[in-house]
């Protein structure tokens, strides 16, 4: 099916209208993607529509997908049809990403539009489907869920119990909380207010149902925090110099070693606990990234980056960049599994009670997730906050000292990498992480990276050779 897709990005032509090869290859498309008997790509007569303003984020009929890229042009880089059942162009381990991305026939009511739901389709399903040997072609070897992935999928099986008799598919006691607990964030409901709610809608249940739902917020978020990935939270000296990490996270070190402030606040002990003059917030990634392979939506999508580039003269992705290209030549071993994660760090502090209050810079770290496409990596949920750097000071300098919990990570996912599950393929793989870029103002680039940023070498390319001069008068430099 592979051919010329030069088509897609030549809608119109020099007299603004759709041209023949266009409208051509738009029927050609829809021919094959709603052919495919896969309900994963084909469900209920209706496809993800890859337009430019749906970006197989919707599902449509063949009728409105046809409008859309008549009207609208297909999503840059959309060249492999990977939502719509077309296999990549290169595998680079083809025993493994190859035929392993067939599924068997199983049908999926409210998929398409319910992500809930659509997970513990994939926790029933865990140890269900199969990958292709290279060897064996026809006989399917089943691999199952292990550890932690296994611990998670069985937990979305025990919360997928029906909210009451005769409802409809995919109304589960964990959809019906989790929105129910969604809506306390977004509208900022007391704990009294949410009780009350909840207490109203078991009296209105019938009594053998009442039982199925939490009881009240404590019960809600004991039911949900099973799911959660964890934070860890590390003592930090007042003044940023040290990080009570590692071997100094015991309790018996209570003064910084570097300038001596005390470790934890005078006189103020709670719960028998001391109180620290200052914490840092720490949430790891693995977790996180493991997670993004659990759910067959974004399992699907980690591999996009092995043919973003297209026919198109613009870099509209990382991976289409000279840079990504250089780092696989460079570590061609990295580069052989397309799942091993490309990130992106980025940092700016803010100050989140306004200027008029008392002066408090808070600064947090952002990851990014490049394997995703564009309209995927750039939301809210592909982007993991990190780190959270309390004030009120900036961390100038010390910013090295609030990241080692971070790149020690990292590390540790470069070097040894770490089992994951592929819910996309149902296989285990060892899945590595590399630090691609960091995206700072550039006074941040100054304390990310320790350049400094200030005098005549404070361009990090040109260095010595700028243009830079001191003004005569005022002796400020200037690059003018």
């Amino acid at each position: 099916m592979m051919g010329d897709r030069g088509w897609m990005y030549h809608r119109l032509d020099d007299n603004g209208c759709y041209t023949d090869e266009f409208k051509i290859g738009v029927e050609s498309f829809l021919d094959y993607a709603f052919s495919q008997s896969n309900p994963e790509f084909c469900c209920r007569h209706r496809i993800k529509c890859p337009c430019s303003k749906c970006m197989n984020q919707e599902w449509h009929r063949r009728v409105t997908v046809q409008c859309h890229l008549t009207k609208w042009g297909f999503m840059n880089g959309y060249i492999v049809w990977l939502a719509h059942g077309e296999q990549p162009l290169r595998r680079r381990r083809r025993h493994q990403l190859g035929e392993s991305s067939s599924a068997p026939p199983f049908v999926m009511e409210d998929q398409c539009n319910d992500p809930i739901r659509g997970m513990v389709m994939d926790a029933n399903l865990h140890g269900m489907e199969y990958n292709m040997n290279e060897q064996a072609s026809d006989e399917p070897i089943f691999e199952e869920a292990m550890g932690d992935a296994k611990e998670f999928f069985d937990l979305l099986q025990a919360a997928d119990t029906p909210l009451y008799d005769g409802c409809d598919d995919g109304d589960t006691v964990l959809k019906w909380v989790s929105h129910f607990l969604n809506a306390k964030t977004l509208y900022n409901m007391s704990v009294a207010n949410w009780d009350y709610m909840l207490k109203c809608t078991r009296r209105w249940m019938k009594p053998e149902d009442r039982d199925r739902i939490p009881k009240d917020f404590y019960s809600a978020k004991k039911m949900m925090r099973r799911f959660s990935l964890g934070y860890k939270k590390y003592d930090v000296c007042v003044n940023n110099c040290f990080l009570y990490y590692g071997e100094y996270e015991n309790k018996n070190y209570i003064a910084c070693p570097i300038c001596g402030e005390p470790r934890y606040k005078q006189g103020h002990v709670q719960q028998n606990q001391h109180i620290p003059r200052k914490t840092l917030w720490y949430l790891p990634i693995t977790p996180r990234l493991k997670r993004l392979y659990m759910c067959r939506k974004t399992a699907e999508h980690m591999i996009w980056h092995l043919n973003c580039g297209g026919v198109s003269e613009k870099i509209m992705h990382p991976a289409g960049a000279e840079a990504w290209k250089h780092f696989d030549r460079t570590y061609p071993d990295f580069a052989s599994d397309p799942r091993n994660v490309r990130l992106g760090l980025c940092t700016d502090g803010f100050t989140p009670f306004g200027h008029t209050s008392a002066p408090y810079s808070c600064w947090p770290v952002f990851v990014t997730v490049y394997n995703l496409p564009p309209a995927m990596c750039m939301k809210p949920e592909s982007i993991f906050l990190s780190l959270i750097i309390q004030g009120p000071q900036s961390p100038g300098k010390n910013i090295d000292v609030m990241l080692r919990p971070l790149i020690d990570e990292l590390k540790e996912l470069w070097y040894n990498g770490v089992k994951t599950y592929d819910s996309f393929r149902h296989e285990h793989f060892i899945m590595r992480a590399a630090l691609m870029w960091t995206i700072t103002d550039f006074p941040g680039y100054g304390m990310v990276s320790g350049w400094s940023t200030h005098g005549r070498l404070s361009c990090p390319y040109c260095q010595e050779n700028s243009k830079a001069f001191h003004l005569p008068n005022g002796r400020k430099i200037s690059f003018f």
